[in-house]
């Protein structure tokens, strides 16, 4: 165990970790086009037909199978599990020789989308594993499997968000919800409601991507990125930089986040 000193701390290179969620079709995935810097989209949509004159690369991911593996392989094998289990180094290793031909080193910026089709993808995963069926009859165990979803999720985000050199954007859809009481809120699109809260606990920033009208009556969209906003979207700020709303500029927002002019 090694004491990091302030000096070091300063000089070390450290990622954002950003959520943004939006209505569909406001144009989450053609953000990738204000991203600055080397990146590569992990498209669980196959949706980037929106940003075909993009120049990053891409790499497919259709089941969740494949997103464990690219997230193990990019954050590295977590230390604090056995060597044998999901993440572990044995998991690093054959995730390392599966994808032999992709260097991940070379970008800088991991962009998802999206966390919504991510979340469809482990929950169909969960409810094939021994775990989500009942001992007792046999028959499928809705609670148990949300229960793994729930675990799932959480630790595959926890990959990312320990990654220390990368910007990592995740992106996914934005609902508004009516309860019995006529009050309207609106969330994340995200299969499991556990996941859904520990999202704020687990990345240092939440966005919400919406439509504004301007002084003069045309239509933008915006970063909502103060938790305490009027509408009451989901939004959270750890970096103290970033004004309640934003221009929907990545590449201006991660400066900001990260102290730069």
């Amino acid at each position: 165990m090694k004491i990091i000193t302030a000096e070091e701390r300063l000089r070390e290179q450290t990622g954002a970790k950003i959520a943004i969620f939006g209505q569909s079709g406001i144009g989450k995935t053609s953000l990738l086009k204000t991203i600055d810097e080397p990146t590569i989209c992990l498209d669980f949509e196959a949706g980037l037909l929106a940003v075909q004159g993009w120049g990053g690369d891409s790499i497919a991911v259709r089941t969740w199978e494949d997103a464990r593996d690219i997230a193990c392989l990019i954050g590295g094998a977590n230390p604090a599990l056995k060597a044998n289990s999901a993440y572990g180094q044995r998991h690093f290793e054959m995730a390392k020789a599966k994808y032999q031909e992709c260097d991940f080193s070379k970008y800088k910026c991991i962009f998802i989308d999206s966390i919504t089709i991510a979340s469809k993808l482990c929950l169909t995963w969960c409810k094939s594993q021994p775990e989500a069926v009942s001992e007792k009859s046999g028959k499928p165990d809705t609670r148990a499997a949300y229960g793994l979803l729930a675990s799932e999720m959480s630790i595959w985000l926890n990959q990312f968000q320990h990654i220390p050199n990368k910007d990592v954007i995740i992106v996914g859809l934005l609902e508004q919800r009516t309860d019995s009481f006529n009050q309207t809120t609106w969330v994340p699109q995200i299969e499991g409601s556990k996941t859904t809260s520990e999202i704020p606990g687990v990345l240092d920033e939440v966005i919400s991507m919406v439509p504004m009208t301007d002084e003069f009556g045309k239509q933008e969209r915006k970063f909502v990125c103060h938790t305490l906003n009027e509408n009451k979207y989901p939004a959270k700020d750890r970096s103290g930089n970033l004004n309640e709303i934003e221009e929907a500029h990545l590449g201006k927002l991660l400066n900001k986040i990260k102290g730069k002019k």
